[in-house]
């Protein structure tokens, strides 16, 4: 057993609280939902960047690569200032959604480096340039470039040419659960002597001004001269030990109403103290007594070309006698090497370079576990001691979530661009723990089924922005694939968790198959869906004519849902024969649902175009009248993700299931005509899918061919095909034309920040492989096809699915000519040996060269990979 296992092991027993303190300080809390209380419901106008440094939040906090407790209530993160800046560095920059010509976009450059499930050991990386910061060139020249450009970036301003900038490296070690050594390391990678004023920086959140009488004001102060004591009933004493002597600057995490609204302060020091007493020289902005609820140390260097300045600190529950003894640096260096020994053990004998990018994948996951704290009713409320938001709120798009009360450590899927869940991103985030932490991997799958969460009627929520919008139901998928990892890994199959998410998931199918599926004939819509922009119009609203959209993967989806749920049942049936009833009901479902989608009726058209071999959207008109919408992507796959195989010895243990299949043949053999395969034993194992083998190989035919859906890299969203033959569709008046886009999105639908018209998914590629594999362990051999597409070489599913991983792999890894695609045309990013080796796990990727683009932190679904690197390293054809 490793050390992190052993923590791992204490965490859950409950003996050691090492989960108290982590990574879960948020990049960025302005410009969120939770933060709005505007009139027209506008988050990134109400709360722009220029307001974080002066302006206390409600309910949360940020900083860079910084740390808080469980409860987000004590906060500490480095602050920076290179000389030149018109404000400290507090927070990572970026764009809002309407400054982007892509949408919202971080513009700093930081790196998580390493992260270990108890947090024992933290470290990333900031690069900060020596000159400037150039925000009004970012915001400028990004506002005049329109959708057809690239993104105006950081690196495209020469910021950092000849070496000019630091690298800061931010590193934590847990000595105990409540004991954190903390390191920061500067190097001067620039030619010239630079200086750099870092502060350390220790606060509180503000929950004293919110009006709740049980909330006392917390305190910061100076016991001694190189020490910050904090003190807050919930949590006790946390002494912040500091190296040297450093100056203590105090002030009040409170807004600064006289910058931004002009109107009188409420207490005379404010939060942004620090940023006119270092830049400005006004002493009167810092509290003179040494008090307050958010307080820093300051250190100024002057770093030679290629010097180090190292600041040590100490953050802990008790008062440490020598706190930078040597066993501060043993601390740190044994930390150091039981992340390796842990990351090591789980996936053994890895190249050095595969295992450090899937240490970096795991740490991305990690650093992206955040706090979040949004009580809906609260929120809509109003703070008792503030104006109250505005009536409108009541009819905003979140008012019916009042039961929503989130105050949890959350896995998010950007750390800066995407700060809150996203339901169906936390599904893969999910199975990606399995790995490492299956404890934290079951509670954030369970999380929104529980009843802080979910609504009366069983929606669980989908995200901040829209909590009432349609994500793909794979909550099933998740749980089920996070049982079978750790009993793969562990050998322990915890069944109690499975019944929990079977008896939550079952009330949430109640809520698709009484609201999503609205004529009642088991084709589903779901609108939104969490492919933003893939269809040619936006699927969350109603057609101006009263058409609706039969959605090809919103019916696929609750296929693959019934399967799912189908497997779970049969499990649990093992034990509890009582649920073989239950897996007859999601049987009978699934084939009603699958004839839906493939059978063509009186009324319906099905889904399936047998002239195009591939599944369609299906536009319906209030006359009856119908025509496919034909563009050939993702959602026309989704179908391919409705498989399960069952082993012989297994279907033998459930005679019900069996008689069902035969009463359907005897009493509605029309429902089976393309579920034939369903009947079928071969080499001692049954299929159950959505589509026939006839009809997967054609699809196959074009998902394999590089001039539609294969590139270099993985599985397009969008046939290439559509790059020269655009497709266009008229309804009502209005053309609607969808064009295969590799790179950022060309249209504004979703805040135009992300883009499913030709660039490779991650996420859909890994349920697309995972499907290939089901595929391909029932047919092995007996289902070829040509890979790529008329190239003439055969494989089977299962070596096709391997290939896929390896080049979603080659995402990241050197090419021939040392350049890894992810880092796209970028020099500096491709040779420099300062920024070669980090790497940073994109929202998507360029269709045609691999980029990465989009969030450039979304580590929570590109953290997939790790999963991919386990399996190509781990599996033996034997």
């Amino acid at each position: 057993m490793t050390a992190e296992q052993q923590r791992l092991d204490e965490r859950d027993a409950h003996l050691l609280d090492w989960a108290r303190w982590g990574s879960y300080l948020s990049d960025r809390q302005w410009g969120t939902v939770r933060e709005d209380y505007s009139a027209d419901g506008n988050a990134w106008a109400y709360f722009p960047h220029d307001h974080a440094r002066s302006r206390a939040y409600r309910w949360g906090e940020d900083g860079l690569l910084g740390i808080c407790d469980s409860t987000g209530r004590l906060c500490f993160a480095p602050a920076f200032w290179n000389g030149q800046d018109p404000f400290l560095k507090e927070r990572a920059f970026g764009l809002s959604n309407p400054e982007g010509n892509h949408g919202e976009d971080v513009k700093d450059y930081f790196y998580h480096l390493e992260n270990t499930p108890t947090h024992s050991y933290m470290r990333g990386l900031y690069k900060y340039p020596q000159a400037a910061f150039p925000y009004q060139d970012l915001i400028q020249t990004n506002a005049r470039r329109s959708r057809a450009q690239p993104e105006y970036e950081l690196v495209d301003t020469g910021i950092f040419q000849e070496g000019r900038y630091f690298d800061i490296f931010v590193e934590y070690a847990k000595a105990s659960p409540e004991d954190l050594c903390i390191r920061l390391q500067v190097i001067n990678r620039g030619p010239d002597p630079a200086p750099l004023w870092i502060l350390p920086t220790l606060w509180f959140r503000n929950t004293w001004a919110l009006g709740d009488p049980t909330e006392q004001r917390p305190q910061i102060d100076a016991p001694e001269t190189n020490c910050l004591r904090a003190q807050s009933s919930p949590l006790g004493e946390m002494r912040l030990h500091l190296d040297g002597a450093p100056q203590l600057l105090f002030t009040e995490n409170e807004t600064n109403c006289q910058r931004l609204f002009g109107t009188a302060n409420p207490t005379t020091h404010v939060k942004d103290a620090f940023h006119d007493f270092v830049i400005h020289g006004l002493t009167r902005a810092v509290n003179d007594s040494p008090s307050g609820t958010k307080a820093a140390a300051v250190y100024h260097a002057e770093i030679q070309p290629g010097g180090t300045f190292e600041i040590r600190l100490r953050l802990a529950a008790e008062n440490i006698a020598d706190p930078f003894g040597p066993t501060f640096q043993t601390i740190l260096d044994q930390r150091r090497a039981e992340c390796v020994e842990f990351y090591a053990s789980i996936t053994p004998d890895l190249p050095e370079a595969t295992a450090q990018l899937q240490r970096q994948a795991f740490a991305g996951l990690l650093w992206c576990k955040k706090f979040y704290l949004y009580p809906v009713l609260r929120w809509l409320q109003g703070d008792p001691d503030q104006p109250p938001p505005p009536a409108s709120r009541w009819q905003g798009p979140n008012a019916f979530w009042k039961e929503l009360h989130a105050n949890d450590i959350i896995s998010m899927p950007d750390s800066w661009e995407y700060p809150y869940f996203c339901a169906w991103d936390l599904m893969f985030h999910a199975v990606t723990f399995s790995l490492i932490d299956p404890a934290t991997a079951k509670r954030q799958n369970l999380l929104l089924h529980g009843e802080r969460y979910t609504s009366p009627s069983a929606q669980t929520p989908a995200y901040e922005w829209a909590l009432s919008d349609s994500n793909p139901p794979i909550q099933g998928w998740a749980a089920w694939r996070i049982f079978t990892i750790e009993r793969r890994m562990t050998g322990t199959a915890d069944r109690d968790f499975l019944v929990r998410a079977f008896n939550k998931l079952l009330m949430n199918y109640g809520w698709w198959a009484n609201r999503v599926d609205q004529t009642g004939d088991n084709v589903f819509q779901g609108g939104f869906l969490g492919l933003d922009n893939i269809g040619i119009f936006d699927r969350r609203y109603p057609l101006p004519n009263g058409a609706h959209i039969l959605q090809s993967d919103g019916t696929a989806w609750m296929a693959t849902f019934c399967l799912h749920m189908l497997n779970i049942a049969l499990e649990l049936a093992r034990e509890e024969p009582s649920y073989e009833d239950i897996a007859d009901k999601f049987l009978n479902d699934f084939i009603h649902i699958a004839a839906a989608i493939n059978l063509e009726s009186r009324e319906e058209r099905p889904l399936w175009d047998e002239q195009d071999g591939f599944y369609y959207d299906l536009l319906k008109r209030p006359d009856g009248s119908m025509d496919y919408l034909k563009t050939r992507s993702i959602a026309g796959l989704i179908p391919v993700f409705a498989v399960e195989c069952f082993n012989e010895a297994n279907v033998r243990q459930f005679p019900l299931l069996r008689k069902r299949i035969a009463w359907f043949a005897h009493h509605r053999p029309e429902l089976l005509l393309h579920l034939h395969h369903i009947g079928a034993e071969k080499h001692g194992k049954r299929l159950v899918s959505l589509v026939s083998p006839e009809r997967l190989r054609r699809i196959c035919a074009r998902l394999f061919d590089e001039a539609e859906f294969l590139s270099a890299h993985g599985i397009r969203a969008l046939s290439k095909s559509y790059e020269a033959h655009p497709y266009s569709f008229t309804e009502g008046g209005d053309t609607e034309t969808v064009r295969y886009s590799p790179g950022d999105s060309p249209v504004a639908m979703f805040g135009g920040n992300s883009n499913w018209r030709g660039p490779v998914w991650m996420p859909m590629n890994f349920l697309l492989i995972e499907a290939l594999q089901k595929f391909g362990y029932y047919f092995g051999d007996d289902f070829q096809v040509e890979f790529p597409t008329g190239s003439g070489q055969l494989m089977n599913l299962w070596e096709i699915s391997l290939e896929l991983q390896r080049r979603l792999l080659r995402l990241f890894e050197r090419d021939p000519a040392g350049h890894r695609p992810f880092n796209g045309p970028v020099d500096l990013f491709q040779t420099d040996p300062h920024w070669r080796d980090l790497t940073v796990f994109n929202e998507y990727f360029h269709g045609d060269t691999g980029a990465g683009l989009g969030a450039s932190h979304q580590t929570g679904w590109t953290a997939l990979i790790a999963k991919m690197i386990r399996q190509l390293h781990t599996y033996s054809p034997a």
